[in-house]
């Protein structure tokens, strides 16, 4: 199965991204895992996102997608794989279908786990972390037992500067503006699958896997 996974801050996708991994097997790749991979492994184009990214600079679309026709070329991809972080751009998605179409390949779905902006600003204005040990709190879903204090060391918690509301806000507007055309992209192609992010974090896997199994049936 061949996925691509999109969603706003905060909608979860990457506890999603664990548990297809888990269950299907298929390798989770972002985008920063490739460039760190490819820089590792010291290839052309690794040195040519290398050359960008210490100069702080975006790495061009003509070597990311290059190393993401590597990344999708070995053998662990055979069966399937999960792209998350790429593509950002309807430019992007272009290059990957016709990436996809090289290998024999093409998208099955595009899994778009959809939350409500609301929703999004309490997720990850709420988000709270230890001074100390860095353990990570929320104020409603996983608080502290005493208000500010650690529970596992006794340390102080902060709220990290991009999370607090103002910060938060302009994070998911920008990515809202960068992923509708996207959305909208897939969803004329008939790959798209929004999923319901706002329910419990089984419940959405339980949806996913739903849609998932309707591959092998």
């Amino acid at each position: 199965m061949n996925l691509v996974l999109m969603g706003l801050p905060g909608a979860g996708k990457g506890t999603q991204a664990e548990k297809i991994v888990e269950k299907y097997g298929i390798p989770h790749i972002s985008t920063g895992d490739m460039f760190r991979a490819a820089i590792k492994e010291g290839t052309e184009l690794g040195l040519q996102a290398k050359s960008f990214m210490d100069k702080g600079d975006l790495v061009p679309d003509e070597v990311t997608i290059g190393i993401v026709r590597e990344r999708l070329s070995k053998d662990d991809c055979n069966k399937g794989f999960l792209l998350d972080g790429f593509p950002r751009t309807v430019a992007q998605a272009e290059a990957l279908e016709n990436i996809l179409s090289d290998l024999n390949k093409k998208i099955n779905f595009v899994i778009n786990i959809d939350v409500d902006k609301e929703i999004l600003m309490e997720r990850l204005t709420g988000r709270r972390i230890c001074k100390s040990c860095g353990s990570t709190y929320h104020l409603v879903f996983n608080p502290p037992a005493n208000v500010g204090v650690c529970d596992r060391c006794g340390g102080e918690l902060y709220q990290r500067a991009d999370d607090n509301s103002e910060t938060v806000q302009n994070r998911l507007e920008v990515n809202l503006k960068q992923t509708q055309p996207l959305l909208d992209f897939y969803e004329t192609k008939g790959y798209l699958r929004n999923i319901n992010g706002q329910q419990d974090i089984h419940k959405v896997f339980d949806d996913l896997d739903q849609l998932l199994g309707s591959l092998n049936a």
